[in-house]
């Protein structure tokens, strides 16, 4: 007979283990395998917390009597018992630094129903005015929503305590009652008992009570060091290293001695004072204090001295025109290749022949400042009433016409001027017609041959029999000007004093002189730091950053090279910062009116609002008083060349983000400060970005804008342009990112430029000369500056390559020379109207779109709600439909525009209205006004108690 089969076993009991905290870990979880069984998948199950320094997971073993385990943080980081992995059985057992035990430890630990949490909430960044706790205790279940109300504690503090029985955390989320939340970005938070404070995403266990009376502050900072003075003439440039304070330095006292006038003080909220108007061969000597917001002041620095020289002629200097920016359309020109005034500083550069140009007479410098001056009649002949130019400084590179490869930033570059035609004469004489010069401007980065009273390298790499066409010897004698021939070659400008056969004494430049395996284009070796490299040891740190840009979207993007052309200044050094904010003093001394901003994503925000902005400001102050510096505009390039309200979701990297003041201290150090503050907005993300209604009217009436929060950088309108395909999309999209921008009224507006058409196109706009008239119509009539890049006016270079480098020549791309079309002689009698015109230039104003643009400028010239009005699209049906208005003063200017499409207004101010394009005239009784499509690129613009027509029909206003 065959034997019984024996009685299965009872299944093992659910084991329970406990692993120790001592790791530092933030989470834990438990990968295993039960006796005879398969592993749980990476990283396994997330343990739980138990008691203090433990934590817990209840396995169910089956049949298994045991099982082989590993820890881990979820994270990559493991305990696996040395690479042998745990031997755990059945029962409680205890895994503590290695030692396998059998117990509990957290029996009799006192975890009873008595555990509390405590919990102080901020809300200051967040502008909430109720706040509520929304909470789990470990183990237990959430509250309903919304959870408990917090109590005020003190001003943007709230506060609860909840019990918690016997665990001793809780994960919480927090709101403000209308379904606003803080979850932590999705993760939650996790607060353990006793006292907590979370504040911008940031929780801190046993923190003392934020509440409770801050102590006086009475530390004084540091004492400023490496104070400098410089004398040039009768003025002296001061500068010295930042002070730290341990609640942030707010301002410097300056104090000088010397001269008839004795003692001085003066205070500044930059690293940099420029004194002027001394008295001639005199020793200065200043010293420099430091103070923070409750007043207290360092001792004072050590002296510096500097003695003046014999004053210099007195320049004809310029004052900044000082009216509000939103009233000046902008036409942008590349200085170099707009109109040849002076054919003596014509300059081809290395890459003459290489690029093509020369077979095309067609040198890479070619326009000049005197071929602006004599075509600014041209320009305000169009309308316009202000200038954007590229950069001038004297620039240094094989192909440096576009001006962003700055060398000396405290020079003009020679190839701009001529006798009689400086850049003060430019400035000068755009201003006595009333337009305006914008000063394109770098802070981001010099040329790759440094940047001159800064750092400039000795030497870059070896010069050899295959180079030297290109890279003359040394020549000690001879400095770089951009015009001057270097008389040694006989045919270099800028090369043959930075190129050597031997390595250089004080080289820093790794494996200076071998090759590296590599051939040019032209099959020449390649010798290692031949090329400038931020990796390579040529840049010193103290100066410039030392890296590439890895995501374009990250935080390296602020701190590392765009190309090699383009060495990356270490902006959050105060001996930068003092280069910057000094060479562009001597512009803003000059009278211009205001500075594009080249580049501007790649500083960070904080170091704009500490450094860059305020020395701005303080500038323009100083010498032209406030009202000017209010109007002094500066507009930067945040490139986010993407379709969405947020580049990629990095509000960092967003073009709205830079017009705002920051919410929070960072460290003193510049270059932590930037990393905090990128952290921080990072954290907060794009939910809790600040909003503002200075842009829209409210109903129809106008709101008094709040600029309290203004960082003093408004922006070239980065959506718009990228979808300016068409018209319609530009509108809509530019729509929908206005409530994030401090104020949209001052958005700079443009369809295509120097960089890149409509969606990142790398070619002139092509999309037909009915799109350009729709699109005109739209930029003149809606929130923000329209501004025109040089050319477009007759479609100039229309779907061409706008910028391909030397491989091409400049002809064939959208930045080719443009005074062809300008030849002749030209008068305007007005902005937007021609006294004369002769030669080319009359064909060219001839053109339907100059026609367009001449009538447009007329009539945005002539009702002050298209140039400074809030906007709103309520009770209005039709596409591109809107109204705006602008009241301040004597002025209330209401305007109803309708761009292509029909449009029905309702709730509108009864009275008469006017249509400036047809001169119709409508009574409204009844709140509502009905438009006709006027047709593609045509316009109504009807305005409240307006002047009727402005200016005569032409191929699209009709």
């Amino acid at each position: 007979m065959a034997a019984a089969a024996p009685a299965p076993e009872a299944a093992a009991s659910a084991t329970v283990f406990y692993y120790t905290k001592t790791k530092g870990w933030t989470d834990h979880y438990l990968h295993y395998a039960p006796d005879g069984g398969t592993w749980t998948a990476v990283p396994g199950a997330r343990m739980q917390a138990a008691c203090t320094d433990w934590v817990k997971l209840t396995v169910d073993l089956g049949s298994a009597q045991g099982l082989k385990a590993a820890f881990n943080n979820g994270k990559g980081v493991w305990d696996n018992n040395g690479g042998q992995d745990y031997d755990l059985g059945a029962g409680s057992i205890t895994v503590k630094d290695g030692v396998v035990a059998h117990s509990d430890p957290c029996a009799g630990s006192g975890t009873g129903p008595g555990n509390e949490a405590t919990v102080y909430y901020s809300t200051q960044a967040l502008g909430w005015t109720t706040a509520n706790l929304h909470y789990r205790p470990a183990g237990g279940s959430w509250t309903a929503v919304p959870g408990t109300g917090m109590e005020a504690a003190c001003t943007g503090w709230w506060k609860r305590t909840v019990g918690l029985g016997s665990a001793t955390s809780m994960t919480a989320a927090f709101n403000n009652g209308n379904g606003i939340w803080d979850n932590n970005n999705g993760a939650d938070y996790t607060l353990k008992s006793g006292t907590s404070t979370v504040k911008n995403n940031t929780v801190t266990a046993n923190a003392p009570d934020p509440c409770a009376a801050e102590p006086p502050d009475t530390q004084a900072p540091t004492v400023p060091t490496g104070v400098r003075a410089s004398a040039t003439g009768t003025s002296v440039v001061v500068t010295w290293n930042a002070a730290d304070d341990d609640t942030g330095v707010t301002r410097y006292q300056v104090t000088r001695t010397g001269g008839t006038e004795g003692s001085t003080v003066t205070d500044v909220t930059s690293t940099v004072l420029s004194d002027t108007g001394l008295e001639e061969n005199t020793a200065y000597t200043y010293t420099v204090k430091a103070l923070d917001a409750a007043g207290n002041t360092s001792a004072a620095s050590a002296a510096a001295t500097a003695t003046t020289g014999k004053k210099p002629p007195t320049p004809a200097t310029g004052a900044p025109l000082g009216t509000d920016p939103r009233k000046d359309p902008i036409y942008f020109v590349m200085t170099a290749r707009f109109n040849d005034g002076d054919s003596s500083n014509n300059r081809g550069g290395s890459q003459h022949v290489r690029s093509g140009n020369a077979a095309n007479n067609d040198p890479m410098f070619r326009g000049d400042f005197k071929g602006l001056v004599e075509r600014l009649d041209y320009i305000k002949a169009l309308g316009f009433s202000a200038v954007w130019i590229t950069p001038v400084v004297l620039n240094r590179s094989d192909y440096d016409f576009h001006g962003y490869h700055g060398y000396d930033f405290y020079k003009v570059d020679a190839r701009l001027e001529s006798a009689g035609a400086s850049y003060q004469d430019l400035i000068n004489a755009a201003h006595a017609k009333g337009m305006k010069i914008y000063q394109d401007v770098v802070y981001n980065h010099s040329s790759r041959w440094g940047a001159k009273g800064l750092f400039t390298p000795t030497v870059y790499g070896v010069r050899d029999n295959q180079w030297s066409w290109l890279y003359d010897e040394k020549n000690p004698g001879f400095e770089y000007d951009g015009l001057t021939v270097e008389t040694k070659s006989g045919k270099s400008y800028y090369n043959g004093d930075l190129w050597s056969t031997a390595e250089p004494s004080g080289n820093t430049c790794l494996n200076w002189g071998k090759p590296t395996g590599g051939k040019s284009p032209e099959g020449y070796t390649l010798y290692n730091c031949q090329w400038p490299s931020p990796t390579s040891g040529m840049f010193p740190k103290a100066y410039y950053h030392n890296c590439w840009i890895g995501n374009w979207e990250g935080e390296d993007s602020r701190s590392c090279w765009l190309h090699d052309d383009l060495a990356d200044f270490d902006t959050e050094s105060a001996p930068v910062q003092n280069y910057l904010i000094g060479a562009y003093n001597k512009y803003i001394d000059m009278g211009v009116d205001g500075f594009r901003v080249d580049t501007a994503v790649h500083i960070p925000r904080v170091t704009w609002n500490r450094r860059f902005l305020p020395a701005i400001q303080e500038r323009v102050t100083q010498r032209f008083g406030a009202e000017a510096a209010k109007n002094f505009f500066v507009f930067g390039e945040v490139a986010a060349f993407v379709n969405d309200k947020w580049n990629r979701g990095s509000v960092n990297h967003s073009a709205q983000f830079y017009t705002w003041k920051e919410r929070k201290e960072y460290s003193a150090d510049d270059a932590k400060a930037a990393l905090e503050q990128y952290d921080h907005e990072n954290g907060l993300g794009t939910a809790n970005q600040p909003t503002s209604a200075n842009a829209f009217l409210d109903g129809n009436t106008y709101r008094t804008p709040d600029r309290s929060r203004f960082s003093g950088m408004h922006i070239i309108d980065m959506r718009m342009h990228m979808n300016f395909g068409d018209a319609h999309n530009a509108f809509h999209n530019g729509k929908d990112s206005d409530d994030s921008v401090n104020d949209a009224t001052y958005n700079v507006v443009y369809v295509d430029s120097h960089d890149y058409g409509p969606n990142k196109s790398s070619e002139r706009y092509t999309g037909g000369t009915d799109a350009w008239a729709e699109n005109m119509s739209l930029m003149w009539t809606f929130r923000g500056i329209p501004t025109l890049y040089y050319g477009s006016e007759i479609e100039f270079q229309k779907g061409k390559k706008i910028d391909c480098g030397p491989t091409c020549p400049l002809a064939t791309t959208g930045r080719a020379y443009f005074g062809d079309h300008l030849a002749g002689s030209v008068t305007a009698s007005g902005f937007g109207s021609v006294a004369s015109a002769s030669g080319q230039v009359a064909t060219t104003l001839d053109q339907p779109l100059v026609k367009h643009l001449q009538r447009l400028n007329q009539i945005r010239r002539a009702v002050p709600a298209l140039q400074m009005g809030q906007y709103s699209t309520e009770g209005i049906s039709g596409d591109m439909a809107f109204k705006r208005r602008y009241t301040e003063g004597g002025t209330d200017s209401f305007a109803l525009v309708a761009v292509s499409g029909a449009a029905t207004y309702t709730g509108i101010p009864n009275g008469t209205y006017r249509d400036a394009v047809t001169g119709d005239t409508r009574t409204v009784t009844d709140g509502r006004l009905s438009v006709a499509a006027p047709g593609k690129g045509n316009l109504r613009v009807y305005v409240l108690n307006g002047p009727g027509k402005i200016g005569t029909a032409g191929p699209y206003l009709k």
